[in-house]
């Protein structure tokens, strides 16, 4: 009984042999117990089919990283967007097959909020949108979904807008060449009211222009083509002497705080417009003789610049929708101030294209705080630097 029973169990023959007794019953009990377990093999071999296949079917990019970064399942569309060959990169690091610097800081970051969008490694026509996902001890999903197609028609809306500005510039500039003739003569004190009001009107149109001009060209990548060193300290002190002119008689205390160490990498023009328009939001919205703190900060976390202002504050409902185009909280006092209502807008495309964040904390009858926080990647230390952090 015991030569058949084991016969039977190291063949592949499936039907148990017919048996007296407990041997029987041993052996039709081991049989379930097989049968059990090959339906469930089955199931499971069924399921990883199903989820291969569907997998295969999706248009986006989907790979399985390691926590050693290694590659280990990709599906087919992974092939055609970013070049993976099967067996060959199989158990390769993904450092190695994906070497645009960019994604290689945005994956070692770890932190995956914002999706990061670059070319196809293969095909410079198609723009992916990557989107990692930690899961397991370290592993990573990563997607990447082809948005050419949207991208194609954002240009179109951000060429409509552009070009419907710069057709805005020559009839503006004749009209106010015309009105600072016209000022220039003795005229009627109600004429020379009017036109004063058509002067002023003019600049904030032109001013508008100039910022929807800007904003079409930050929204047109998510991320800056060239990095170069910026002077921080000194674009942050020219920041100051242009607000204490705007301020003029109003006698703002404008104060500055700076770490000496560290300068950041990126686009001095780009940083110089999102910080200067946080200073002048400052200087505009708050009440004369306020304290302005302007603040250069390096930890070993992030960096941050942020102004902070002992104005009125802002309440809580309007603080998630500041950066929204034309979106004002007191729409006569926006007005007054001759702000154009996008240059929070200006200032978020600015910070999140140098990898960074805005943060917006306020509390009313305590002012506000407006801070821009990036990444120690974009950060540089001096060779020479200054003397302690000082406030100038």
């Amino acid at each position: 009984m015991l030569v058949l029973t084991l016969r039977w169990i190291s063949s592949k023959q499936i039907d148990p042999p017919d048996l007296p007794g407990i041997w029987g019953d041993l052996v039709y009990t081991f049989y379930r117990k097989q049968q059990s377990h090959r339906d469930r093999e089955e199931a499971l071999t069924s399921i990883i089919k199903r989820y291969q296949q569907s997998s295969a079917a999706l248009k986006d990019a989907v790979v399985i990283v390691d926590a050693k970064d290694r590659l280990e399942w990709w599906n087919s569309s992974a092939e055609e967007l970013l070049g993976l060959k099967p067996l060959i990169d199989k158990s390769k690091s993904i450092l190695n097959l994906l070497r645009d610097p960019r994604f290689i800081r945005y994956y070692k970051r770890r932190h995956y909020q914002e999706p990061l969008e670059l070319t196809s490694p293969i095909n410079e026509e198609i723009i992916l949108q990557y989107s990692i996902t930690l899961f397991g001890e370290g592993d990573r999903l990563l997607v990447a979904r082809d948005i050419s197609r949207m991208k194609q028609l954002e240009q179109v809306r951000q060429s409509f807008v552009s070009n419907a500005s710069h057709e805005l510039r020559t009839p503006l500039t004749v009209m106010r060449g015309y009105l600072e003739t016209f000022l220039d003569q003795e005229l009627p004190r109600p004429i020379l009211r009017g036109l004063q009001q058509m002067e002023q009107q003019t600049h904030r149109m032109e001013g508008l222009v100039r910022d929807m001009l800007m904003l079409s060209r930050l929204e047109s990548t998510r991320h800056i083509a060239d990095e170069y060193p910026v002077d921080i300290h000194q674009l942050l002190k020219d920041i100051k002497r242009d607000a204490l002119i705007l301020s003029g008689d109003k006698g703002h205390k404008i104060e500055l705080l700076l770490d000496p160490e560290h300068d950041l990498v990126g686009q001095d023009n780009e940083l110089h417009s999102a910080f200067s328009n946080l200073v002048f939001n400052a200087v505009r919205y708050t009440p004369a003789e306020t304290r302005i703190l302007i603040r250069w900060q390096v930890s070993q976390q992030e960096a941050v610049v942020s102004v902070e202002d002992t104005g009125q504050g802002i309440e809580a409902h309007h603080l998630p929708r500041l950066t929204e185009r034309f979106y004002r909280i007191d729409e006569s006092r926006s007005s007054e101030s001759g702000g154009t209502g996008l240059g929070l807008s200006i200032v978020k495309h600015v910070v999140i294209r140098h990898g960074g964040q805005l943060k917006i904390h306020s509390q009313v009858g305590k002012g506000s705080c407006f801070s821009c926080h990036f990444p120690l990647d974009h950060v540089i230390r001096l060779e020479n630097p200054s003397s302690p952090p000082h406030n100038d």
